[in-house]
């Protein structure tokens, strides 16, 4: 098969290292943490059984063992030289294509650098990230009663690459938009080109906890190491889509509120009898998008660069969009906190918050 596709992937706290290395969890935490920043790269499992009715295809999960706290505390050239060789290890693998998962997507320039000192393909997946995360969410809002044009909705994260794109469709369907992210210029000149090409004045914020208090639909994609949003921040009934990995939303919203709807963004169904040989949580035959775009590329026989950078067009989400139409691919259902959300547990949440709405209506008559 010469149509081999490669992603790599990062442990998002140390019990991902457990889950593979469950000796360790006698270890002392700095021990663990010593030995993993020093680790290679590693072939973490082989994934078979990827087909369509066009093609098939089959790859290689590849692990660089770093948390996001060491992305973050180490220094930015560490850091890439590790993914670097992750990707030569891809290459070693077979893989024409490889996708780069997490924060590996985000971690620099974004994989442009990546990309430059590898012999093939690169893509961060973004592109597949905003057209399942934006679906996902209207799906969402129609379940939990309310129409999207007339919501306050709110992108956390709004200036980096799948947040700015998210904004740019957005601005086209809504009446109420706000856009947060910590650069407050980098903002404005986001603000001032949607303004431009739309028509639409939106809100900008550096406070996520103000601005996020405000929204009714809030797409989560700040890429920051902690959460962000407490379950005090959200008022009743707020739909939450969260695409960040980490979390942006704190695991204690799912242990206070009933009255609010997060969903994971991004959760897809992978085509044919498809086989990971490795566990990250999910069920069987689903992926996260950002993998998914990898598998559809590689399906497509598109041995290309394809999601790079920190700007991703609206053309880019529409074409993966339609070659993952093509190929099979489709929303795997709702999932929170890698649980599944029945759309009983959504009416449920639904009526919570209508309730707690007019409670809250009522005090202040």
């Amino acid at each position: 098969m010469n149509n081999k596709f490669a992603f790599i992937i990062h442990p998002l706290d140390l019990n991902d290292i457990f889950r593979k290395y469950s000796f360790m969890r006698r270890w002392p935490r700095s021990l663990v943490n010593a030995l993993i920043k020093k680790m290679p790269p590693i072939k973490a499992s082989t994934i078979t059984g990827v087909s369509s009715l066009y093609n098939q295809t089959e790859g290689c999960f590849i692990g660089v063992t770093l948390t996001p706290e060491m992305i973050y505390n180490i220094p930015t050239e560490q850091v890439l030289h590790k993914i670097i060789a992750a990707g030569k290890l891809a290459e070693k693998a077979g893989a024409k294509i490889v996708g780069l998962g997490a924060l590996t997507a985000v971690i620099g320039d974004a994989g442009i650098t990546i990309a430059r000192e590898l012999n093939i393909a690169v893509t961060t997946g973004n592109s597949y990230t905003v057209a399942t995360a934006l679906e996902g969410t209207k799906q969402a809002v129609k379940l939990m009663g309310k129409e999207l044009e007339n919501c306050e909705v709110a992108i956390l994260g709004a200036t980096g690459s799948i947040g700015s794109v998210c904004a740019r469709i957005l601005s086209r369907e809504v009446k109420y938009l706000s856009l947060i992210a910590r650069n407050e210029s980098r903002l404005e000149g986001l603000a001032r080109n949607i303004l431009n090409d739309t028509g639409l004045a939106v809100k900008i914020s550096n406070n996520v906890a103000r601005a996020v208090s405000c929204a009714d639909v809030i797409i989560a994609v700040s890429g920051a190491a902690e959460c962000l949003i407490s379950p005090e921040d959200l008022k009743p009934g707020a739909i939450v889509c969260d695409v960040a990995r980490p979390r942006d939303v704190s695991t204690k919203v799912a242990e206070t509120r009933d009255d609010v709807l997060v969903i994971e963004g991004g959760i897809v169904e992978v085509p044919g009898d498809v086989n990971f040989n490795f566990d990250f949580g999910f069920p069987p035959r689903t992926a996260y998008a950002c993998m998914a775009e990898t598998m559809i590329l590689a399906l497509e026989n598109r041995f290309e660069n394809f999601t790079l950078g920190r700007e991703l067009t609206v053309k880019q989400v529409d074409e993966i969009s339609l070659l993952a139409k093509k190929h099979g691919f489709r929303l795997a259902g709702f999932r929170s906190f890698e649980r599944p959300v029945s759309l009983e547990t959504i009416k449920r949440i639904k009526e919570r918050a209508d309730m707690r709405l007019k409670a809250l209506n009522k005090g202040r008559a």
